[in-house]
């Protein structure tokens, strides 16, 4: 690729891999083609659990609800359509809630590298990310699948973005340009023009990077402050929101171990820890919050449990029962498990399992938290799994689904 992509095509097949890791050619995470006590958490989680049975997740990494879907769902596929074998825009498809089989269903074209996506909380719009220099911020209405158009993100490399829960703003994140920006959306669902724009101009870059990498922009369980995660300067920032104005205020910084890499960070239901995958060191973190004042402190790493390999882990997900989190592992090419334990405030690591594909780079639960799919970017496929409930075991259903460079996976 050449001219305007070639800003961000290092991100999408590297990634923010130093060293021997670049050398290889081995892509990075966000590098596409390449963020209480036991009775605390659980009336949280049966809180959350009551919220997602009305409404979609507001994002694909969002903790699913105890709700029963029933006949065939909708799953949505982001891709890349700037490269060889990409897609053609935003892949359509259906999915069985009982036996988790995927079904085509087209593509809905007009969405330039729709890496990332997410849902508003009231289901009737999707949005998208284009992943390019020029980076932007789509949204389609689901009803009839029309583009309502798309805005700027006023940075390069756009590759996350959530729904705030209030559904009065879109949040994203620029990782060629390390910055995050925030956009309003009206009644319709359209997005407005961007009303904050914030680079992570400090700290100093970590070992082997040589600027800031936003990876993720994502609401905190409280509503008013939102966090940024920086694979770039080893940091997650936290803000306070302003929802009247879409204003961001600083208020706290938490630092990674230097060469950390720190790409996702997901919330505990009971909105007290987080968990932090660390795309370049190939660990974890369990992170203490503060809802009050919106501190993250980040804990000590621990081990993905994938041994001495190249494995960038991505992203983090928690069971609504705050019982079990799993990790896509990308060069391991598997799902780590792990038991959540002390309300939250610890990590036991239980086995990986196969993920079935190449390179997972995302995964998401069902609404209801039966299934889990992983979107699998090299060999361009969608892996779905059972998740047993009551002890957190993965389960394949089914055969792979197959969707070109598939980067992101979001079933409503």
């Amino acid at each position: 690729m050449a001219g305007a992509d070639d800003g961000w095509s290092r991100r999408r097949f590297v990634g923010a891999l130093a060293g021997a890791a670049a050398a290889s050619g081995l892509a990075g995470c966000g590098s596409s083609p390449e963020e209480s006590s036991p009775g605390s958490a659980s009336e949280s989680a049966r809180k959350e659990a009551a919220t997602s049975s009305r409404t979609p997740s507001p994002s694909p990494t969002g903790t699913p609800s105890s709700a029963a879907p029933t006949g065939p769902r909708p799953l949505y596929v982001g891709t890349y359509t700037s490269v060889e074998g990409g897609g053609t825009g935003i892949g359509l498809a259906t999915y069985d809630a009982g036996s988790g089989r995927v079904t085509a269903a087209g593509t809905l074209t007009g969405a330039t590298n729709p890496s990332y996506l997410a849902v508003h909380p009231n289901g009737r719009t999707l949005y998208a990310v284009a992943e390019q220099d020029a980076g932007a911020v789509t949204a389609v209405r689901l009803s009839d699948r029309e583009i309502l158009g798309s805005r700027s993100t006023g940075g390069a490399g756009p590759c996350h973005l959530s729904v705030h829960p209030g559904g009065r703003w879109l949040l994203s994140a620029n990782y060629a340009s390390g910055s995050v920006a925030v956009h309003p959306i009206d009644a319709s669902g359209a997005l407005g023009e961007r009303r904050e724009t914030v680079t992570h101009s400090e700290p100093a870059p970590g070992p082997g990077q040589e600027g800031p990498h936003a990876h993720q922009f994502v609401t905190a369980p409280d509503g008013g402050h939102v966090l940024a995660v920086d694979l770039g300067t080893d940091t997650v920032y936290s803000y306070r929101l302003n929802e009247r104005t879409g204003a961001l205020t600083e208020v706290s910084r938490a630092r990674t171990r230097p060469g950390a890499g720190p790409r996702h960070l997901t919330f505990h239901p009971g909105g007290r820890y987080a968990y932090l995958a660390n795309e370049v060191d190939n660990t974890v973190a369990v992170c203490a919050y503060d809802r009050k004042t919106g501190h993250l402190s980040v804990g000590a790493a621990q081990s993905t449990g994938t041994g001495s390999g190249t494995n960038y882990p991505a992203q983090f997900l928690v069971t609504a029962n705050g019982s079990y989190a799993y990790l896509a592992n990308r060069g391991h090419n598997s799902l780590t498990r792990y038991a959540v334990e002390a309300g939250g405030a610890r990590l036991r690591l239980l086995d990986t399992v196969p993920v079935g594909g190449d390179f997972p780079r995302q995964i998401a639960f069902s609404p209801d938290g039966a299934l889990l799919f992983a979107a699998n970017q090299r060999s361009g496929t969608v892996t779905v799994f059972r998740v047993d409930t009551i002890n957190g075991e993965l389960r394949r259903a089914g055969e792979a689904f197959a969707s070109p460079v598939a980067v992101c996976a979001l079933p409503l």
